[in-house]
Formats: C-alpha cells, structure tokens, sequence
C-alpha cells in the first residue's frame, strides 16, 4: 500500500472514496468539522439532511456512502461514526480506520483520502497517522489463506493523508513506517493463527520462524526433544508425549546493543490442542488450532522489532507442541520433573499451556533475561471474566505492569490488572509434588498465574491471559472473524517503550 501525505483540501483531491467522520452529538472532530461543513455546502445541505432524518447517527462504526455527483472531486464521501464524544481514545480512530477500508473495498474503491482523525483532541499527528494506517491494514486482513478462488485484496492502492499541521511534517513518514509494520505483523499472527495444524505443525512453525529469522538478521536456535531432555523441560515434553510430531522450543534474539537488559517474550505455542486425556468438548473444537496464538504473537512481534531496527535486546522463546490423546499421552496423576527444579502433579491434562510455559519462562531466566512477559490462551476463567473485550494482565512489578497496560491502550489491546494475592497458592497445593496444574476453576486465572510465577526467579514479570481476545467470533465492521492477533501491537509498543533511555 503507498501512503502518501499531501497537503491541501481533502474535498479537492482525486480520490474514489474520501473519509471523514462524525459523533452521536452530531458534531464532527475539531480538526474536521470546518471541512465537514464545505463538503455539506458543496453538496447543498446533503449531510445536514441526512443527519436530520436519523440516517446519519454518528454511532461507533455507523457507515453512510455518499455520491458526490461530481460536485467534489472525489466520487464518493464515506462518513464513519465514532461513537460517543466523551468515548473517545486512540482505539475509536484505528477502529474507523478500519471500517472504512473493509467497507470501501467491498464497494471495489482502491484510492483513498482521509484526515488525521483526532488531532484536535489530543491526538498526536504522528500518532494519528499510525493508527489510520495500523487500523486499515487490519480491517482489510481476510482469513482466505486456502480459498482456491479470487482472493479479496489485503492493501489499499493508496492511502492519502490530508492536510497535517505542518510542523508535524518531518514525524509522519517513521510513523506510517512503523504502522505499516506493526499490521504486517499482526497479519503474520493472524495468517499463523488461521493456519491448520495439519499444515502448521510444530516443525513447520519453527521452519516459518527460520524463514522470518533470515530475512530480517534474527538470531535463531531451535531445541529438539533431546534439547529438551538434557535441560530437563519435563512440562513441554509431557505434553508432547502424546503426539506424532516432535516438539520444538524456538529462540529468536534481537541483539543491536551490547547492554545490560534483555527483554523475554515467550508465548504459548499449542499447534493443536484437544485437551489430551482431558478431552475438549467437541463444539468449537477446530479453534484449537489457535491455541498457538501467544507463540504467533511473539513471532509477529519479533519479526516486527528487527524490521523497526529498535535500540533493545530482546529474546523471543515459543515452546511448540499438539497436545493429543494417545498410548503415550500424560495422565492426569502423573508427576512432572520441570526445568526451573519444581515437581507438579498433573490433575488435568487441558491445563497444558501452564506446563510447556513453566519450562520455557525458567530457559528464559537462564538466558538472561532481565524482564519477562509471557503471553498465552492459558484459561476459559480469563474468557469467562472480560467477555472477549481485554485480555488479563498480571504482574510482579508495578512499573512494569503499568507500562504494558500504556502500551496495551495505545496498540488498541485493552489489558485488565488481575490479582497475584498468595492465598490463590493454596488452590494449587498438591500431597505428592511441588504443585498442581489445576486446583479449581473458581479463580483459575490467577492460579495459573501463581504457578508461573514460580519459574520467573525475582525479574520483573507480566503475564498476558488473551483467551478471549484472541478470537474474533463474528465479523465486525473493523475486523474478520477469527484469530485478532492480539498482543503483538502491546508487545511492539513495550519494546518501543523500553528502547527509549528515560523510560528504560
């Protein structure tokens, strides 16, 4: 997609589709209204008549395609809600974004013109500018990856950014640079995510990490299972016991500095999980083969931090495997040798992503790692508790938590503090092992999360929960259905954060 930014009147410019928005209050955004109120005149009170009739409500994502006649130069004027004024964040831009795209390319439109929505609200430009184009490159992502037909078009033609303040200029291009790379990224956790596990499989997934890892300089080393063995990762290769295909423990290093942090993002990688012994119920069940949406994300995100050439040393870990039922399968009742030392008692074999993450959060530390964050599909509790609208956060640092939640808000990821209190310790007490992997569902969230803590020695954690968030159930004007890739905007954001001195 070629986004340009051009000055002069977005009423002037040729263009198939022009895009300007509009609040329930009937009120356009400051920096739109006075543009807002040409168009209409140009058009002989249209908008206003449509606002008075109730055709043009201003409700978030509320679409309305207006016919220019030939009275503007564009062909078309696409007027998007954004909801309520006083709702109004960072997410309502990236959103009207993309319903703009996915709308306007329904209707076969490849060159588009908008305005830097909410500069006059806070906004910075340069932020802005990111957010349109972050927010377009997702709206046109589709989940077609093995349609034999015509497949619909992911980029725009053009994306033409009107009229930025001028002394905004020299911010806008990194800024459109590292929106185009951050959706590309998504889109690679989503195409992940969307892959089935007949076709991404562990191997394959550590091959597509080879591919990405040579392209952009990564560092790259691959454990096998006897790896694994001599490092005693006793969780990850339970729950590859049951399964054909071999684990891989995938290590990707972005290592520009020579300095003192390191930081870890290790995601969880299920290629598919049916539950093991624990069998799933059936419905629902070919989601599972997103249960690798935490490793995904880690790879998008890792891909993305190379390309922005980021200033920071950052380990990506992402522990593959298929949890399966078979004669070789873990029962529930086995004991667990794990590689941070600590014994744990299996009590459900679905509660696996706790298991492969344990041993990769201690490889982690004994890689150096200064600050960690892991990120999974870990519990329905999680699902249960936000409804798909944030992911769980939780943390042993309150810096650290705080600057995930600040770049979870400016990726569009909403993330919610849950609790870390000791008492959730007792629910995971076992009579023969260090620990349980299940105690009870009522506060399963901060269990699991109690239990990695255990392998993340004193550095300063986070756990991200994205069950939920990690699947799109129903198409939405902004967004297909299907994996979100949620999470590789936050971590981009973190690293981003973190490359700066005065906020290390």
């Amino acid at each position: 997609m070629e986004t340009r930014v051009l000055a002069g009147e977005i009423e002037q410019l040729q263009a198939e589709a022009a895009v300007t928005t509009i609040f329930e209050e009937k009120t356009a955004p400051p920096e739109s209204q006075a543009v807002l109120d040409r168009i209409d005149i140009a058009l002989g009170g249209l908008i206003k008549s449509l606002i008075q009739t109730g055709e043009i409500k201003g409700c978030a994502n509320e679409t309305t395609l207006v016919h220019t006649q030939g009275r503007l130069a564009p062909a078309r004027l696409l007027v998007v809600g954004l909801g309520k004024r006083e709702e109004f964040s960072p997410i309502c831009v990236r959103r009207a974004a993309g319903t703009a795209a996915r709308f306007l390319r329904k209707r076969g439109c490849r060159r588009i013109s908008t305005l830097l929505h909410g500069t006059g609200l806070g906004i910075a430009p340069a932020e802005s500018a990111r957010l349109l184009v972050e927010g377009s490159l997702m709206g046109l992502y589709t989940p077609d990856l093995h349609k034999t037909g015509e497949r619909e078009p992911r980029n725009l033609e053009q994306l033409l950014l009107v009229n930025p303040p001028p002394e905004a200029a020299s911010s806008l291009e990194p800024a459109l640079r590292a929106g185009e790379i951050t959706a590309e990224a998504v889109s690679l956790a989503r195409d992940l995510g969307n892959e089935p596990a007949n076709i991404l499989t562990p191997a394959a997934f550590a091959q597509r990490a080879a591919e990405i890892a040579r392209n952009v300089g990564l560092q790259i080393q691959v454990l096998e299972e006897e790896d694994m063995r001599r490092q005693g990762m006793g969780g990850l290769l339970a729950v590859a016991a049951g399964s054909e295909q071999p684990a891989k423990l995938v290590s990707l290093q972005h290592k520009p500095t020579q300095n003192a942090g390191l930081l870890a993002l290790v995601g969880k990688g299920i290629t598919f999980d049916s539950g093991g012994i624990s069998l799933k119920p059936r419905d629902n069940m070919e989601q599972m083969k997103n249960d690798m949406a935490g490793a995904a994300a880690v790879l998008g995100a890792m891909w993305a931090i190379a390309r922005l050439q980021l200033p920071l040393s950052v380990l990506g870990l992402m522990p593959l495997t298929e949890n399966l039922p078979s004669g070789k399968a873990y029962r529930p009742g086995d004991v667990l040798h794990t590689m941070g030392g600590k014994t744990i008692e299996v009590i459900s074999t679905d509660a696996e992503g706790r298991l492969i993450l344990a041993d990769a959060l201690a490889y982690a530390v004994q890689q150096g790692a200064t600050h960690i964050v892991d990120i999974a599909t870990l519990t329905g509790a999680c699902a249960v508790a936000f409804g798909g609208l944030a992911s769980g956060l939780f943390s042993t640092d309150e810096d650290f938590a705080e600057a995930l939640a600040e770049a979870g808000e400016l990726a569009g990821e909403r993330l919610w503090r849950l609790p870390l209190y000791p008492e959730y310790r007792e629910a995971l007490e076992s009579k023969v092992a260090d620990m349980r992997n299940f105690g009870t569902r009522y506060g399963d969230a901060s269990n699991a999360a109690i239990l990695l803590r255990q392998f993340v020695a004193d550095k300063p954690w986070a756990h991200l929960d994205i069950a939920g968030t990690e699947w799109n159930e129903k198409p939405r004007p902004y967004l297909a259905e299907g994996p979100t890739g949620v999470g590789v905007g936050t971590m981009i954001r973190l690293a981003e954060r973190m490359s700066r001195p005065a906020e290390t």
